[in-house]
């Protein structure tokens, strides 16, 4: 039986040296890296590699390595939204919580409102067999709603702005959006499925009940962690990536991201805790984390889309475009820094 550690030590350090030479590439044009991973995800993949050369694709990155650097890089996502989450201070938004409601609105109820007029033109074309036209068209107006929190998040992260009054707000938003898309999308599914959309009622509770769980855990969390830091920073880190990988698949079926939210709730002011987490971001950010962004491209194949199926494309990019750009306000306000007014972190 061969082994199946051998495909992924072939195809872990290329896909992370094409994410370098991306991110690399794009910085000269003005772009955020996690774009360069993105795009080096879908030239290594076949839809450039696996047409240009199929043999030395498959070779590089065997289908049975693409499971394995999923996992990997779904990793390096949960721990790389732990940690801005530590580094988010929400009561940093002080009196702008307003904003952070009409932001949040503004953003998802455009992009809805296009993406349902777009649903219902293609439904008499790309429905599947025994789906009503109400399920395909709240399901294409809600997934073009959602905000790529990962995406954003890395973008920030990238240009130091996550701890800014101004990240902190766009990931407020982002967060309340998810949260908010994430429940109409399930809603969707159940309604093509049962006819109702109580599912998506049980996935807010949830929600809700492990956020309430977590900050009531808090004192209990802090004693813990407080012990655990006397004895040495490496049981810290054990106990934070232990207590995210439970979080993480207690709440896989809710449809929040958990990582980000285990980050907001789990005390500071611990020297161990960051200590703790630059660790788990000295080896996520530039090893792990671009093996989720690559993924999407691994996985995506241009060369199956129809000559009739690119201008559907093109018409789905330019509403998610629209709606996401023409929905935010034109005065949107931010939050005023407060206490010590974080600005950009001190990283290497």
């Amino acid at each position: 039986m061969p082994d199946p550690l051998l495909p992924v030590l072939l195809a872990v350090p290329v896909v992370v040296l094409a994410c370098q030479a991306g991110g690399r590439a794009v910085r000269l044009l003005g772009q955020p890296p996690v774009t360069g991973e993105i795009l080096a995800g879908i030239m290594l993949g076949p839809s450039l590699l696996g047409w240009l050369a199929p043999g030395v694709q498959h070779h590089i990155l065997p289908p049975s390595a693409l499971p394995i650097t999923c996992a990997l890089g779904n990793l390096g996502l949960l721990a790389f939204l732990l940690r801005i989450g530590l580094e988010l201070d929400l009561r940093s938004l002080g009196s702008t919580r307003g904003a952070v409601a009409a932001v949040s609105l503004s953003g998802v109820l455009l992009p809805m409102a296009l993406g349902a007029a777009l649903g219902s033109a293609l439904y008499p074309h790309f429905a599947p067999d025994g789906v009503d036209r109400l399920p395909f068209t709240m399901f294409v107006a809600v997934a073009l709603s959602l905000t790529a929190f990962p995406v954003l998040t890395r973008i920030l992260a990238d240009h130091g702005l996550e701890n800014t009054p101004l990240g902190t707000l766009a990931l407020a938003c982002a967060a309340t959006d998810d949260a908010l898309a994430w429940c109409l999308l399930t809603a969707a599914v159940a309604l093509s499925i049962s006819g109702t959309a109580l599912s998506a009622l049980a996935t807010l509770a949830l929600t809700a009940a492990f956020a309430v769980g977590l900050i009531f855990l808090r004192p209990q969390l802090r004693a813990l962690l407080k012990r655990a830091g006397r004895t040495s920073d490496d049981l810290v880190l054990v106990l934070l990536f232990a207590g995210l990988c439970h979080s993480a698949y207690t709440t896989d079926q809710v449809g929040v991201h958990p990582a980000f939210l285990l980050g907001t709730t789990t005390p500071r002011g611990l020297s161990a805790v960051e200590r703790s987490a630059d660790r788990l971001r000295a080896v996520v950010l530039p090893l792990l984390l671009p093996l989720f962004f690559v993924d999407t491209g691994l996985h995506t194949d241009f060369s199956t889309l129809r000559a009739g199926q690119w201008g559907w494309g093109a018409a789905i990019l330019a509403v998610a475009v629209i709606g996401k750009w023409g929905g935010r306000p034109a005065q949107p306000g931010s939050p005023a820094p407060t206490g010590a007014g974080r600005q950009r972190s001190a990283r290497s």
